[in-house]
């Protein structure tokens, strides 16, 4: 748990530190292969309501992701439940080795956004999106704390009716 929303590689400098960087390296990019086809063979357990909620922002809103993971993360993911269809755009550290707040930045102007919400869960999502210079939504279900006061998210499935409020 001390890892989430880390960058690979600063994950494989904690979970791997005995190791020389170019072995820590090698063994991170056969971690990162097997967990991507791992991923788009078997999914993983999904937030309640998540499709019928992205089918209800996805009337309203354009969608995108943004994540500190490796390549090809996000498609394994996107491939196995089919959910390509509700989102626009992705960036990830792994594709171009930027900091979230940078790829958060870049998604925006790549498809002209003026104005974003990041949702995220950790105190660094927010660090992020205030870099990128979008709002913040605490996912409050998820992994951390926010040290200012943001909108919060109890669960995922109340999203569309959270930015109906704002």
């Amino acid at each position: 748990m001390n890892v989430m929303g880390l960058t690979m590689d600063r994950i494989a400098d904690i979970i791997f530190s005995d190791l020389p960087k170019d072995e820590r390296m090698k063994l991170l990019d056969m971690c990162c292969e097997y967990e991507n086809e791992y991923l788009r063979r078997n999914g993983g357990e999904l937030y309640p309501c998540l499709e019928k909620t992205l089918v209800s922002l996805k009337e309203n809103y354009h969608l995108y992701i943004v994540s500190n993971c490796q390549k090809g993360h996000i498609e394994a993911f996107l491939d196995h439940f089919n959910f390509w269809k509700y989102f626009e755009d992705i960036e990830c550290y792994g594709n171009n080795l930027k900091e979230k707040g940078d790829n958060i930045a870049l998604l925006a102007k790549r498809n002209g956004l003026e104005k974003a919400y990041y949702i995220g869960d950790i105190q660094g999502d927010y660090d992020s999106a205030m870099k990128a210079g979008a709002d913040f939504i605490h996912a409050a279900y998820g992994f951390g704390v926010i040290r200012e006061a943001v909108s919060e998210l109890t669960e995922f499935c109340r999203l569309p009716e959270l930015l109906n409020t704002l």
